[in-house]
């Protein structure tokens, strides 16, 4: 029973270390997804803002500023996005496959030029990381430790699922972006703007992007990496997917995958089966995801449809 016990503890605390990126990505996923705005350029944008946040907080050692300049970054590749796909009306699949080359590639020519021609940022002191909710409260290993010794910024990602929630169906502005994605033709002739709402939604995705982006560099290890991100971009369009577009989809969704890389976090202590396999945990599921529910969410209907206002 303690054994039980205590690897229960361990895959509760590997699923909450491994869920708030995805989840911060999601949102912003679904956000820029409900207005009509497909943004596939999540990976490009969680990469920069991973970059920005170790940057940031191995020069200043904020852990704060940090976290805000990597969902800034994310917000600047976003806009870029939008002005893109918004005002000239690109093609919103190509320009953010685009993003997910210019982004990482960009990231990596900066750290270059910061780091004496290194690709890899110097490990950031314990003072430019995130803070933890109870560290040090519950002994070290014990249950409880890791169940309820998380850092701040996983706390904060799931209440933003509330007032994501609460902002989507219980506000004006929600009420128009979800029309916005429907019917934007329609909200244009009541006098709503369009490009207006899509834009604040575009960019507010690319900020959360750049948050899940700093929250790996910042709490979950100490330094940038240009693999650090891996397709977490991917997965957390996948749960969008999955999660019918709706912020309280998109969390359970992260969930499952969240546990899904802790059951490949556990599995890879025991050293039993090879760890190239035990890797491919989380994208078996997303594939296996796609392949079951993708037919069955119901995408709005203008999503990746630009919107040329009549004259």
């Amino acid at each position: 029973m303690d054994v039980f016990i205590k690897n229960l503890g361990l895959l509760i605390n590997a699923t909450l270390i491994s869920t708030p990126p995805l989840l911060y990505a999601a949102l912003g996923s679904c956000m820029s997804e409900r207005s009509g705005v497909v943004n596939i350029g999540i990976e490009g944008m969680m990469t920069l803002g991973a970059f920005v946040g170790a940057a940031v907080g191995y020069y200043t050692e904020n852990a704060w500023l940090a976290f805000l300049c990597g969902g800034l970054a994310g917000a600047l590749v976003a806009l870029i996005h939008a002005v893109v796909c918004i005002t000239f009306n690109a093609d919103q699949t190509i320009t953010g496959t685009a993003i997910n080359f210019l982004a990482p590639g960009f990231a990596l020519f900066i750290s270059r030029r910061l780091f004496d021609d290194s690709t890899d940022t110097p490990p950031i002191a314990d003072a430019g990381r995130l803070p933890k909710i109870l560290n040090g409260v519950f002994p070290a290993g014990s249950f409880w430790n890791n169940v309820l010794n998380v850092h701040v910024a996983c706390i904060i990602c799931f209440v933003l699922v509330a007032v994501i929630y609460f902002v989507f169906y219980k506000t004006r502005f929600g009420l128009r972006l979800r029309a916005v994605g429907e019917h934007p033709e329609a909200c244009d002739t009541l006098g709503i703007s369009v490009s207006k709402t899509r834009y604040i939604c575009v960019i507010l995705s690319g900020f959360l992007s750049g948050l899940g982006g700093a929250y790996i560099t910042l709490a979950t290890i100490n330094q940038f990496r240009p693999a650090v991100i891996v397709g977490q971009g991917f997965i957390a369009i996948s749960a969008v997917i999955f999660g019918k577009f709706t912020p309280q989809g998109a969390m359970l969704a992260c969930l499952l995958f969240g546990v899904c890389d802790g059951i490949k976090s556990l599995s890879a202590m025991t050293n039993a089966v090879s760890p190239n396999l035990i890797s491919m945990i989380p994208y078996i599921v997303t594939l296996v995801t796609l392949i079951l529910f993708v037919g069955r969410a119901r995408v709005p209907a203008a999503n990746g449809k630009p919107f040329i206002k009549s004259k």
